[in-house]
């Protein structure tokens, strides 16, 4: 530790003393830290006079969110609550503010630094008590008021607010034990601050109680940031809370200085916590949004405000905004890394089809068509965060296409294959191990087609438990990924630590016109006695199929399992040919003809929410096999049972090159995996990796070819180059060919496709419907 962390954590460590000391002696008041504030606020997202207008239109709207709200208040005042991805948790009549009532656990009143909030046995999970002790809950009920007028609302929230002062005194109790807690309480004691300022719900003397404990709220915060401890969105949180405290009240003692230093944090928690890619530094897509939403309400406070915004910290939320847009163009995100299951602004958006949202605010404030195009229709958020002039601009911003490229996010690691044609994009997760919130995936891949989710990241279900479900969910074989000797690919050291995180190498990932071709390895097997690496090849023949080889690279007998998490909804259509439905679209998992391995389909697990697991199905595939060991899997996509799945066949391997052969519809694809000069039949090149296809009439209509020199067929030369390049294609098309390489100008001679013919391996007439 630096001087300046030693002095923080001492200071720290003295203060909670000294805090707990004044407390038991009766000297600790609200008083002393809010002091006369002056009845003055600064501007929030709206007037307080504008509150009539914005829920008239979140009716008008809204209209189905707007009675939800209602229902959801009422269940609220039966003191029913959804917290995280639990329903209708029953907290009974008098709300016990301590109690993780999933679990059945309290936690017991004592000073919050004595708390051991991550033991299970003395808390439960504190991720449930926190959960309602945010009071997001408090700001529904004041906007159930403001809909319907109804003062039972209002008196709910006022009961609610009072009982949990009295239970809650600073600094008893685990909602003092984490500082970005009690900001996100903060935040919403705001939120209903101006909802009711100039309603007759709320008195003079109600607004001092209320100030004076957010001055409570505030001084905890900035005592104890997390600047060491959690430097990632738990101090983001807590800077965004101490700068609304700071910038909304004004009067209170030390608002300045809480306004200054909370703006500042944020803006260098931006410089620092996200790559140049876009993406949050913890490398959890739950955790980009948590991130993102926290700097744009932050922004947009400090716009209303007058504060001068840099322009690079906009530059930075857009790259985000545009990182967002990127991994969700197949219209859902990939579920990589952990799942917080909290949002800062509506609890309930918290699945993963809702963490688009933020694009809908990102539309307005960089007038970007594509985020509209990807948000759809506008979120009731939008609308509370830059009032009516801000909907009118989302509706009159033309909707443009998003970028359809294939694109490598290089600095954070996701390599993304897409497909605009269908709709679909392939997402390889292979960058550094996010801190905290990252799991054991290293060359996981997710798929994800028109809005629905066929390879699926089963997500994080909860971060403690009796069961060890915490491991399970984050370890290897949660993922689809090949496993080693059933461990994972680095070792747990607790919830949130692991021993050393496996490192990724990308050996090639190259987008081309018809095509895509990653290649990429991790070194977390070669901890094990007779080490291991497991090396990935994917390739993608655009809008027909993605080819992935596994090579687990060592010496020694090792039990090898490469696992397959199917998106929820898809059901067997076909287990012999390994084809699965959603109803109305398909997706083969094909492996290679007598393969050797075994295979299981099971039901297992995945969690679409924190704290709650559902069934889908998970294919298996394993072996006790001697190294060098590999497997093929191809992923068909719009695979139908009346045309068959096809064949793939493993033609050749040995120490110079490893063939394979996919038949489907008269169609024969050949593909080539090498790291030497190599021959085989009337093939020689020295490719790293060669494609070629042979259409009906038996003829070669495509050829790619990477980390080549030359081509050779039956010794006529194909691609002749002065260097090794990294990609050449060529499409013939009728009498035309187009050529596109890395190197055009590396390029000596290029051959005719037209004289490329041979016999194909499927027999004309084929029974099984598959031949021409």
């Amino acid at each position: 530790m630096s001087r300046a962390e030693i002095w923080d954590r001492v200071r720290q460590h003295l203060t909670a003393r000294i805090d707990a000391w004044r407390y038991q002696q009766g000297v600790i008041s609200a008083d002393g830290f809010a002091g006369d504030w002056g009845k003055k606020t600064g501007h929030f997202f709206f007037a307080s006079t504008d509150v009539r207008r914005l829920c008239s239109l979140l009716q008008q709207r809204f209209p189905v969110q707007a009675q939800e709200m209602i229902a959801r208040a009422e269940q609220i005042c039966k003191h029913h609550f959804d917290l995280l991805g639990y329903h209708r948790v029953d907290y009974e009549t008098s709300i016990d503010w301590q109690l993780d009532a999933v679990h059945g656990k309290r936690c017991p009143q004592k000073f919050w630094f004595k708390v051991r909030y991550l033991d299970f046995e003395e808390v439960g999970d504190a991720k449930v008590s926190w959960e309602l002790n945010r009071h997001q809950h408090l700001v529904l009920l004041a906007k159930a008021y403001r809909l319907t007028g109804d003062s039972k609302y209002a008196h709910e929230i006022f009961a609610q607010w009072k009982h949990w002062q009295a239970q809650n005194p600073y600094p008893i109790g685990i909602n003092w034990a984490s500082s970005l807690e009690v900001a996100f309480r903060s935040l919403s004691w705001i939120w209903v601050y101006f909802l009711l300022e100039d309603s007759p719900a709320i008195t003079a003397a109600l607004k001092d109680e209320w100030v004076r404990a957010l001055a409570v709220n505030a001084r905890h915060i900035e005592t104890f940031l997390s600047t060491y401890s959690s430097p990632n969105t738990h101090l983001v949180g807590e800077a965004v809370g101490i700068f609304f405290i700071g910038a909304l009240f004004p009067g209170v003692r030390r608002a300045a200085h809480w306004k200054q230093r909370g703006w500042q944090i944020i803006l260098d928690a931006a410089r620092t916590q996200v790559r140049t890619d876009g993406l949050y530094f913890e490398r959890s897509v739950y955790y980009h949004v948590y991130a993102l939403d926290l700097f744009l309400h932050a922004r947009t406070i400090a716009i209303v405000n007058e504060i001068p915004i840099p322009a690079d910290f906009d530059q930075i939320l857009a790259r985000m905004l545009d990182a967002l847009c990127l991994l969700g163009r197949a219209g859902v995100l990939p579920t990589v890394g952990d799942d917080d299951g909290g949002r800062v602004f509506d609890p309930q958006r918290n699945h993963a089809e809702h963490l688009l949202d933020p694009l809908s605010t990102g539309a307005v404030l960089f007038k970007r068509g594509d985020f509209k195009f990807l948000a759809g229709l506008p979120r009731e958020e939008t609308l509370w965060l830059l009032g009516p002039e801000g909907l009118s601009e989302f509706e009159e911003l033309k909707s443009s296409d998003p970028d359809t490229r294939s694109i490598a996010l290089r600095e954070s690691g996701f390599y993304l294959m897409a497909e605009a044609a269908t709709g679909q994009q392939l997402a390889i997760n292979a960058g550094v191990h996010g801190p905290g919130h990252g799991h054991a995936d290293a060359l996981s891949i997710t798929l994800v087609r028109n809005g629905r989710v066929w390879l699926m990241d089963p997500g994080t279900y909860v971060y403690v438990g009796e069961g060890g479900e915490r491991d399970q969910y984050r370890g290897t074989a949660a993922h689809n990924t090949l496993c080693v000797d059933e461990f994972d690919q680095t070792e747990s050291l607790g919830p949130f630590r692991w021993a050393k995180p496996p490192e990724v190498e990308i050996s090639r990932w190259v987008s081309g016109q018809h095509f895509n071709l990653f290649v990429g390895s991790h070194d977390g097997y070669m901890r094990l006695p007779e080490p291991v690496r497991h090396r990935r090849f994917v390739f993608h023949r655009k809008s027909q199929f993605w080819l992935v080889r596994d090579l687990a690279e060592g010496r020694g007998k090792h039990k090898l399992e490469l696992y397959w998490h199917l998106g929820a909804g898809l059901s067997p259509l076909s287990t012999k040919e390994n084809l699965f439905t959603s109803g109305s679209e398909n997706l083969g998992v094909i492996p290679t003809e007598a393969h050797g391995w075994s295979q299981s389909a099971q039901r297992g697990y995945w969690s679409p929410v924190y704290g709650r697991a559902e069934r889908a199905i998970v294919l298996t595939f394993g072996k006790e096999a001697e190294l060098p060991a590999e497997f093929v899997t191809l992923l068909l996509p719009d695979a139908r049972p009346d045309a068959g799945v096809g064949r793939l066949q493993r033609i050749l391997s040995d120490a110079s090159v490893s063939v394979y052969r996919y038949i489907r519809e008269g169609k024969e694809s050949q593909f080539f995996f090498s790291n030497v000069a190599w021959k085989f039949e009337k093939w020689e090149s020295d490719a790293a990796f060669l494609y070629c296809e042979w259409e009906r009439e038996s003829k070669c209509r495509f050829l790619v070819a990477c980390g080549a020199s030359y081509v050779e067929f039956a010794g006529q030369r194909l691609i002749t180059c002065e260097r090794k390049v990294d990609y050449s294609e060529v499409m013939t098309s009728g009498d035309k060919s187009e050529l596109l390489s890395a190197d055009p100008d590396r390029l000596v001679a290029l051959g005719s496709l037209d004289a490329m013919q041979m016999e194909l391996a499927v027999p004309r007439n084929d029974s099984d419907g598959i031949g021409v």
